[in-house]
């Protein structure tokens, strides 16, 4: 009998083990082979109710500003759409519901982490936030600690700021009931890791999302892939005008000790795991907008060529769908080497570079066969309702074992 009654205790030991270590767990505990993370913008005429929910592991509801010191919105008609978004965790028990503060020109953050204080000032009226709308997570997207971007404020003391604020913020997640996850927005390039302390931020966050994305911006003077998945080196750009300025750049670079290349996925990933990351904290990056330039001429089929400005600095791929691939004046085009599609028109002399479901396919596949955390993308609401959208293509992928 005292046998019976060791076995049956260490049974229970053992199940209350396995409960502790379920619940202690920041990350999704689903069967998902990786996280599949939408960032989401409510529009006017978006039914959270309608979105393909199902598809996903987490949702970004974006943004909060830092006003005042606090994580608030902007404008209080953005909490309806939360509301209903939480709502629909009934529905979906296994999604969760994150709140992102930041974003793109979004100020306040070097002052807000600048002081003990202001920091503990945030990360209360954060917790408060969280609580009110009962949400499972916090995005922090500071675009970019320790220089300024859209003329955002900026010190040099961002760079241990941020890694405080974000210690402070698991701190305050860690007191609430509910196991809280907690990310940040990275960029796709290397300049930004040298102004944030990467290892020690990784101590308190579940996933870096890293943007590879905006890789070739809207003003750019040259075409591009704004959201490569491929390495690309310089000798790519061999006999082309975007190589020629490369290689200029470059001579003039090595004056400092300095070295430009192109920026891809592959590239900032590699990167980031050879500085510490963890790969299982790492977020891929895809794109469901695309950029079009305009002026350019036919050689290489518009691919790293000049251009007289932007065609189109922002186009939802719902619209590339419907407006461009199915335009006979369009050709598609694979590049091989950056792993992306992109599309031109001769007879327009337009240049476009996108994600399709072919690219974010490769994409998942990528962010399975090297043990990545997942795969988010910038924003559920450019997606087509086409039954062969892009988070299908997505989910498709990350299902398979």
């Amino acid at each position: 009998m005292k046998y019976f009654r060791y076995f049956f205790y260490c049974s229970i030991f053992f199940v209350l083990v396995a409960f502790t270590l379920s619940k202690n767990r920041s990350n999704d505990t689903s069967d998902d082979p990786i996280a599949v993370i939408a960032y989401y913008v409510p529009q006017w005429y978006s039914i959270p109710k309608q979105l393909p929910l199902g598809q996903l592991t987490h949702i970004i509801y974006s943004f909060t500003k830092v006003i005042d010191g606090e994580m608030k919105f902007s404008n209080e008609g953005l909490a309806v759409k939360l509301q209903q978004l939480v709502a629909e965790k009934k529905n979906h028990p296994h999604l969760k519901v994150m709140i992102a503060c930041g974003g793109w020109g979004a100020d306040g953050f070097s002052d807000m982490a600048h002081t003990l204080e202001n920091r503990k000032k945030f990360v209360s009226s954060a917790i408060q936030f969280i609580k009110k709308y009962k949400l499972d997570g916090l995005d922090i997207d500071w675009e970019y600690p320790g220089f300024a971007a859209a003329n955002t404020g900026a010190r040099p003391e961002d760079k241990q700021n941020f890694t405080l604020l974000m210690k402070q913020l698991r701190e305050g997640l860690n007191t609430l009931e509910n196991k809280q996850t907690l990310t940040f927005a990275s960029a796709g390039f290397k300049y930004y890791y040298e102004n944030i302390e990467i290892k020690e931020v990784m101590k308190y966050v579940d996933y870096m999302n890293v943007m590879t994305y905006d890789q070739t911006i809207a003003t750019s003077t040259f075409t591009g892939h704004h959201t490569a998945l491929g390495w690309i080196n310089t000798e790519d750009l061999k006999d082309t005008p975007y190589g020629d300025f490369v290689d200029a750049k470059n001579e003039e670079m090595k004056k400092n000790g300095y070295s430009f290349q192109p920026n891809s996925a592959e590239m900032i990933i590699d990167y980031c795991i050879k500085n510490g990351v963890a790969p299982e904290q790492i977020v891929i990056g895809a794109a469901f907008y695309g950029r079009a330039w305009k002026g350019v001429p036919p050689t290489n089929n518009g691919l790293y060529q000049t251009n007289t400005g932007s065609y189109i600095g922002w186009s939802p791929y719902r619209q590339i769908r419907k407006e461009f691939e199915s335009n006979g004046n369009y050709q598609r085009y694979w590049d091989s080497i950056a792993k992306a599609p992109y599309l031109y028109s001769a007879k327009d002399s337009i240049f476009i570079s996108y994600d399709d479901t072919v690219s974010v396919k490769l994409k998942t596949e990528y962010a399975i066969k090297n043990n990545l955390g997942g795969i988010m993308f910038w924003e559920l609401g450019n997606d087509t309702d086409d039954k062969n959208s892009l988070l299908k293509a997505i989910y498709d992928t990350s299902k398979k074992k």
